[in-house]
């Protein structure tokens, strides 16, 4: 390895030293985010907004196709109107900002910076639907909200953060159902296809649902150091919020019902899931289906004369198939090569005084750094299929490594070595009692991530207590 590269590798901390250190390591050196004024509080950089403007525009796609309607809501919730709804503030409590003063005048109320929206959606559908020909109400906003963490680490758990809220009144609880599951199954859609992380869907159990829901789906992923991290949820509330805030509506036989609520989200905590399942010791890995730039030309010997007007043909060539870039600065090409490895985009693309007599140009992969030199005549049609090759690959390895790190325990002897022996999925047997679920925690630090949806009978007896098994649950250490 070149002196170069050993800089290059220098600046970032290998992930088998300190995995924790490499996660803060590549947020700073690809130039994603900064640390902005407020403790827990981060600047999203160019660079790393423009990832989360990729998936955000993908999703916002989905939800729009599934008849929902954008709108946005205050940034402040009344201290009463939170109040309203006694599980729910509980379980937000320690997390709220509140506004005590305006200008120099002590408010009267004490206001919350949203946390989250529940309660300023109840007030408004209690005052806006009247019959059953108002239902559905689908809505989502695109938002930021304000969680006081005690420990913040960028994108994982700040302060502040960006999401998109999705807050739906349905007629029936069948209705509502539907819609808990189908949002889900988006978001599992566009994690998968376009992020190129495999997700387990299933419901939480009631000690780790949402505050004030009926019951919460999740999609979970494993992170390269093998730790869950819950990717997005979606709620179904019931009545439970209609009927403290007053939410009816007439249904066709003139009588008086109580809508059926959901809410779903996804937030920037996506794009730590991004970094921890594709990034390496080199730096960021960005999948090419939400990369901002796909593909980065990098003319070589740029001075030479003739090299930058074929490097800006071929730019031309290729900006109406993916999104091409070219770095024509005057840094040095091995500089650049670093620069654009560490940044994580997809493919580079090399061309020099010898790739043009030979009317051809290299493409590099930075998912396994191979090399590919293609000729000009063909670059319009490999480029984009190399493209999906390396989405495809993304998602694969991804997949192989959290199958390798997917196991089976039975009992708790078995699930303690286990979990000593390498960390991950562990799939094992629950009676349903909530005392098993905090022992296991306490003993082990391992909590319940879901209840899969496509059940498996692996033991007929509880991992924990040894009664008779109801469930299968998964179990991981989580962020």
């Amino acid at each position: 390895m070149g002196k170069k590269n050993k800089q290059f590798v220098q600046n970032i901390t290998a992930m088998e030293d300190d995995f924790a250190k490499w996660y803060t390591d590549v947020v700073k050196q690809a130039d994603l985010v900064d640390y902005g004024p407020v403790r827990g509080t981060m600047i999203i950089k160019p660079d790393g907004f423009a990832i989360w403007e990729n998936i955000r525009n993908e999703l916002d796609r989905q939800i729009k196709e599934t008849g929902h309607s954008n709108v946005s809501f205050p940034l402040f919730v009344p201290e009463s109107l939170l109040q309203k709804e006694k599980d729910h503030v509980e379980g937000f409590a320690p997390e709220v900002a509140w506004v005590t003063h305006g200008g120099e005048e002590k408010l009267a109320e004490r206001i919350a910076v949203r946390p989250t929206s529940e309660a300023l959606f109840s007030d408004y559908y209690s005052k806006n639907i009247h019959s059953y020909r108002d239902l559905p109400m689908l809505y989502n906003q695109w938002s930021n909200v304000v969680r006081w963490e005690k420990t913040t680490r960028p994108f994982l758990r700040s302060s502040e953060f960006h999401w998109q809220e999705g807050h739906t009144a349905h007629a029936t609880d069948a209705d509502a159902s539907t819609e808990t599951d189908k949002m889900l199954r988006i978001y599992a859609d566009v994690v998968e296809n376009y992020l190129a992380i495999p997700v387990y869907k299933g419901r939480k159990t009631e000690k780790e649902k949402f505050a004030g829901a009926n019951y919460t789906l999740t999609i979970e992923a494993l992170m390269h150091d093998g730790k869950a991290l819950q990717s997005a949820t979606s709620h179904n509330f019931g009545s439970g919020f209609a009927e403290v805030f007053d939410i009816t509506y007439l249904d066709e036989n003139g009588e008086s019902q109580f809508v059926h609520q959901t809410s779903w989200g996804l937030s920037t905590r996506i794009m730590g899931a991004l970094i921890m399942v594709h990034g390496d010791n080199r730096g960021l890995v960005v999948p090419p289906r939400i990369a901002p730039t796909q593909a980065m030309i990098v003319p070589v010997a740029q001075h030479k004369e003739g090299v930058l007007d074929k490097v800006y043909d071929l730019r031309d060539q290729l900006k109406d198939l993916v999104r091409v870039g070219i770095d024509a600065s005057d840094k040095m090409p091995g500089w650049k090569f670093n620069e654009y490895e560490m940044k994580g985009i997809p493919v580079r693309i090399e061309m020099g005084p010898k790739d043009i007599e030979k009317d051809q140009v290299v493409l590099v992969r930075r998912d396994t750094g191979e090399k590919e030199f293609v000729a000009l005549t063909d670059v319009e049609t490999r480029l984009p299929a190399l493209l999906e090759e390396i989405q495809t690959n993304l998602y694969d390895k991804a997949l192989a490594h959290r199958e390798e790190k997917t196991s089976v325990a039975r009992d708790m002897n078995e699930f303690k070595q286990t979990l000593e022996q390498k960390t991950g999925f562990i799939k094992a047997m629950w009676c349903g009692d909530e005392a098993c679920e905090e022992k296991i925690k306490e003993e082990t630090s391992a909590t319940s991530r879901l209840i899969p949806f496509e059940q498996e009978n692996i033991a007929d007896t509880c991992v924990c207590c040894g009664k008779e098994a109801k469930e299968l649950v998964y179990w991981a250490k989580a962020y």
